[in-house]
């Protein structure tokens, strides 16, 4: 019997990236169930496509996203409802596109690769666009 090696989750801890200590008084019960809420479906996602990947940008306080050279004032990452990845070899980018009916059944959408070099950004909330892949 074949044993499958369990895929590491990503945590809570990874997600906010330490900023849940200093910013603590900014991150409500909302944000924290938003969090969870967008690593239940973001874990799901990397299990099926088989890969694992590091939190390159989770939850940013208005403060830190101010200091994002070009984010967005309204940024999904500040109410926990987006995460970016790492993606430098593009695969989970190339999966995602590849599996447009997976980011639909989980309920995720996915800024188009092109915007996103060696990253990619899930987000749990559709864009304005209502595209399951969208430019920025």
């Amino acid at each position: 019997m074949k044993v499958r090696k369990r895929m590491p989750a990503l945590k809570l801890a990874d997600y906010y990236m330490g900023r849940d200590r200093e910013y603590h008084h900014e991150l409500t019960p909302e944000l924290r169930a938003n969090a969870r809420e967008t690593l239940r479906r973001v874990n799901r996602l990397l299990k099926r496509a088989g890969l694992t990947r590091k939190v390159s940008s989770g939850w940013r306080p208005e403060a830190i996203n101010a200091s994002v050279p070009g984010a967005a004032k309204g940024s999904k990452h500040i109410s926990c409802l987006a995460i970016d990845l790492e993606d430098r070899d593009g695969a989970l980018d190339a999966w995602c596109l590849a599996h447009l009916d997976v980011l639909e059944e989980i309920g995720l959408w996915l800024e188009h690769p092109d915007a996103t070099p060696e990253w990619c950004h899930l987000q749990t909330l559709p864009p304005r666009s209502g595209n399951r892949v969208f430019e920025p």
